[in-house]
């Protein structure tokens, strides 16, 4: 559901125009405004998770998420449409790392990764299916306020997982021992730092000038600060936010780049790709929901087997997800290039269900493999880390994949060759992230007993 809403939203925009008389910064900040705050809470969600019990944080952020939810629906203007949005996007980074803290928690082993692997298949499906879902939704209740539904759809769901989730999730103490105090100087740092990064990079359509990107030099100080910061509460024996011992373990440091990576090169596939269909072909909303559609499918299947394999294969099953990955989208480019015209969609389906196939078998194998090691105890941060690592990415690939486009459009290309350019943008962000991975499985080759070594004596420390 939570991440559903990150692309729920595209299709419903011009309803939202047409409904509420909003502005195009406006819609902007609809969108934006709610990556903004979910990747601002994700980090101190995931260790409030830790510290105070992660049922009692799941619980608390759905409930603020559905409520949120009824009230953009309700909203009679688009200044509470966005301010909602943001509480929306808030209760969403609340939710979000302690999905992935219970799976640590209840699972163990090849249970885990099964668990991760279900999850995986969430991602994927929920990823794609947003504007398939959008479209069907606007079109079913029709009029200058079927965009409210998207919304609306949020509710239903949110009662139902609520009530599960009272029977179904452990009832598990916070952190053991004495309490721990939350780092409130950390959470600043950090959460500044993350702003600084990301809204130049969510805002790079919307921002004209180059101004905007002296926040990302603000950003990477802020960030470096907040290290420093954590170290010294780790000297001084007091709890941080983020256990900087984390990244010492390599499967953590190296899963976390690495899927930073990634999402920076796939998740800008929807955003150019249905562009492409509505207002380079002409394609409706629930026309062009429809096109993903394959990709969902093959991410659903993709994840379910990586969650089995990972175990026998580890890093080897995510490089050749990765290759998956990229071959399936230089098939999508070759069919836009081969079929013009508004038969495209057909000619691109069978790669997009390739390319979701080789997307299921490197997030939740990735995503395994990455908190293998962690403590549970710090199983909350560590996914918050993970997740704010995808979020940072996804708005990075965005920025550039997007620029690219709109360049090229500008330049009087056509759609389709501005399509071209930006997913062999995206691809090549995509063989960045297949070479971290390559780099750490030579480097596990190159000395496999030190490696061994260190992370048996990680696992039991």
């Amino acid at each position: 559901m939570t991440l559903l809403d990150t692309s729920i939203v595209n299709v419903a925009l011009p309803s939202m125009e047409r409904g509420l008389r909003a502005s195009t910064a406006d819609l902007s900040w609809v969108m934006s405004g709610y990556a903004l705050t979910l990747g601002l809470v994700l980090v101190p969600a995931g260790r409030l998770g830790d510290l105070r019990g992660r049922r009692q944080t799941f619980l608390t952020g759905l409930a603020l998420f559905t409520l949120a939810s009824a009230a953009c629906g309700l909203s009679t203007g688009a200044t509470w449409l966005v301010l909602f949005r943001l509480v929306q996007g808030a209760s969403a980074g609340l939710i979000a790392p302690q999905t992935s803290a219970l799976i640590q928690q209840m699972f163990q082993g090849a249970e885990r990764a099964r668990a991760f692997g279900l999850m995986g298949s969430t991602i994927g499906i929920s990823t794609a299916v947003g504007p398939l879902a959008g479209g069907l939704l606007i079109e079913a209740a029709g009029g200058p306020d079927g965009w409210r539904w998207v919304f609306y759809v949020n509710l239903p769901i949110g009662v139902a997982v609520f009530c599960a989730g009272l029977r179904l999730l452990p009832r598990s103490p916070g952190s053991p021992g004495k309490r721990e105090c939350f780092d409130v100087p950390g959470v600043l740092l950090l959460g500044s730092g993350v702003l600084a990064l990301m809204l130049p990079l969510v805002q790079e359509q919307q921002w004209q000038g180059r101004l905007k990107w002296a926040l990302l030099p603000l950003g990477a100080g802020l960030l470096v600060a907040f290290w420093t910061w954590e170290r010294r509460q780790a000297r001084r024996d007091r709890a941080p936010l983020v256990d900087l011992r984390l990244f010492a373990l390599r499967s953590f440091s190296l899963g976390a780049l690495l899927s930073l990576v990634y999402f920076g090169g796939f998740t800008t596939l929807f955003f150019v790709y249905t562009l492409f269909l509505q207002n380079g072909m002409g394609y409706g909303a629930l026309a062009a929901g429809l096109s993903s559609m394959p990709f969902a499918a093959g991410s659903a299947v993709g994840a379910a087997a990586g969650g089995r394999l990972v175990v026998r294969f580890g890093r080897k099953l995510v490089i050749a997800g990765l290759c998956t990955v990229a071959v399936g989208m230089l098939g999508v480019v070759a069919a836009v290039h081969w079929v013009p015209g508004r038969s495209v969609a057909w000619a691109a389906a069978f790669p997009l269900l390739v390319a979701g196939i080789g997307s299921g078998l490197t997030i939740s194998p990735n995503t395994t493999l990455t908190l293998s090691l962690v403590p549970v105890r710090r199983g909350g941060a560590a996914g918050g880390v993970l997740q704010t690592a995808q979020r940072i990415g996804s708005a990075a690939g965005v920025a550039a994949v997007g620029s690219v486009y709109f360049a090229h459009l500008a330049n009087h290309a056509s759609p389709a060759t501005a399509l071209q350019y930006g997913l062999l943008t995206s691809v090549a962000i995509i063989l960045l992230a297949l070479c971290l991975a390559f780099a750490d499985l030579h480097e596990r080759r190159a000395h496999p007993q030190a490696e061994r070594k260190r992370e048996a004596a990680r696992q039991e420390a």
